[in-house]
């Protein structure tokens, strides 16, 4: 039996998007479809968005979205490396923004020295980062590596 259904190998590229956002997504579709003399049940609309983002129905794509990563809290305790420096802490504040990506504080455990010159020191305690749905921060240091990342699970 064949199905009609997109594979997963060909959804968008990218983090998939929390379930909220899938179904803010399904709400915006079925608004612009009824401007332009359409109606779809929001039922329709969830199934819709499941196949544009190459899932089989709604209720696939939302455990897809549940397993990509269940996002952070504040209270959640991370761990990972800032600006190469090992690091454990909590998460202070944590806010889903667009394409997959996340604001966070971080407030560390022990002070981190950000600095490496031998000339002085600035030891970091908290910080505010951007990363993606793997942990990475997109912003780089000279030599290529992300500024924050955290280990996942």
């Amino acid at each position: 039996m064949t199905s009609t259904h997109p594979k997963n190998e060909n959804r968008p590229a990218g983090p998939l998007p929390s379930r909220d956002t899938l179904k803010q997504q399904a709400k915006r579709l079925r608004n612009d479809l009824a401007a332009h003399g359409q109606s779809i049940s929001h039922a329709r609309a969830l199934e819709m968005i499941a196949h544009q983002w190459g899932a089989r129905d709604w209720n696939t794509l939302t455990a897809m979205a549940a397993t990509v990563h269940p996002g952070w809290a504040p209270g959640q305790r991370v761990t990972g490396r800032y600006l190469g420096h090992a690091f454990a802490g909590v998460v202070k504040a944590a806010r889903q923004s667009a394409n997959g990506y996340w604001a966070l504080t971080l407030r560390f455990d022990e002070a981190i020295d950000v600095v490496t010159s031998t000339q002085f020191s600035a030891f970091r305690r908290q910080v505010n980062t951007t990363v993606n749905a793997e942990g990475q921060s997109p912003q780089k240091t000279s030599d290529g590596q992300p500024h924050m990342v955290l280990n996942l699970g």
